[in-house]
């Protein structure tokens, strides 16, 4: 399996599918999950002639499970060494969830000299997740602190509960759960590492992207579904798109934070629009 090793030792899993001089696609993946939640979207794009690549966040799938370095600023650079070791040019980062704030971060960083052409967040954690005294529609600390007692107290459980119910809006009247989606998430959760992903919780509520969003000059599409249970839109996309430079917002009614799974044919026409436009 391929990996690439990064300055502090630490092993980075990553999928390199399609030609290597098509433009690439980089797929970021949302909390506790892999380069795996992106199956469906590779492949589409593979079969449109496209590079594509997605790698397992440090702490995540097969990459190390990690001690140190589960915070946005060493993912942001974990990136940047993945795109130096396969000198990717002109790429399109696509990040989901937490996956979105580590584009926002790494685009804002790294995108220079040509390195991104395009960015795009779905569903993403940007600008700040967290309730604040200047951020009023963000969620409670307790919230996230439910998510790390419930990560400790049985993590398989926790990890089991959340993919049936809020994740892909199973819980909704009248949804039907699909068990192969719901083992599939729990399949990719279970193997990072519980540090990790307890660190990661952190990371994806408490940081603050307000400055990595000005200063990304790149087109970005902005994607969310109003039925969001897991990042709320009012708290993301609605307050995300004004602050970028150069962007684009499609939002879909009534679709929920797993609408890349559940609803790609709708998805993945506008990705490959935004990509071609």
């Amino acid at each position: 399996m391929p990996f690439i090793r990064t300055r502090d030792g630490v092993d980075i899993f990553y999928k390199d599918w399609g030609p290597l001089d098509a433009q690439p696609i980089v797929f970021h993946h949302g909390w506790p999950l892999s380069a795996d939640d992106w199956d469906n979207q590779m492949m589409f794009f593979l079969g449109e002639g496209y590079r594509v690549i997605a790698h397992d966040r440090r702490g995540h799938g097969r990459s190390t499970q990690t001690w140190e370095g589960n915070e946005m600023d060493t993912y942001a650079a974990d990136v940047a060494q993945l795109a130096e070791a396969l000198n990717l040019r002109d790429a399109v980062h696509i990040g989901h969830s937490t996956g979105g704030g580590e584009v926002a971060r790494y685009v804002a960083r790294y995108g220079g000299d040509s390195r991104v052409a395009k960015a795009v967040l779905i569903g993403a954690v940007p600008p700040l997740m967290l309730k604040t005294a200047a951020n009023p529609g963000g969620l409670p600390i307790e919230v996230f602190d439910g998510f790390r007692a419930a990560l400790v107290a049985n993590r398989a459980q926790f990890y089991r509960d959340v993919p049936a119910g809020p994740f892909y809006g199973f819980n909704r009247p009248g949804a039907k759960p699909q068990e192969g989606v719901i083992a599939n998430w729990w399949r990719q959760g279970m193997q990072g590492g519980t540090k990790a992903h307890y660190d990661c919780i952190k990371a994806f509520s408490e940081t603050d992207f307000t400055e990595d969003l000005k200063a990304i000059a790149v087109p970005t599409l902005v994607m969310h579904g109003t039925d969001d249970q897991i990042v709320p839109i009012g708290a993301s996309a609605h307050l995300s798109a004004p602050l970028l430079r150069n962007a684009q917002t499609k939002i879909y009614d009534g679709l929920g934070h797993g609408m890349c799974t559940m609803n790609p044919d709708v998805v993945n026409p506008d990705l490959l629009a935004f990509v071609r436009s």
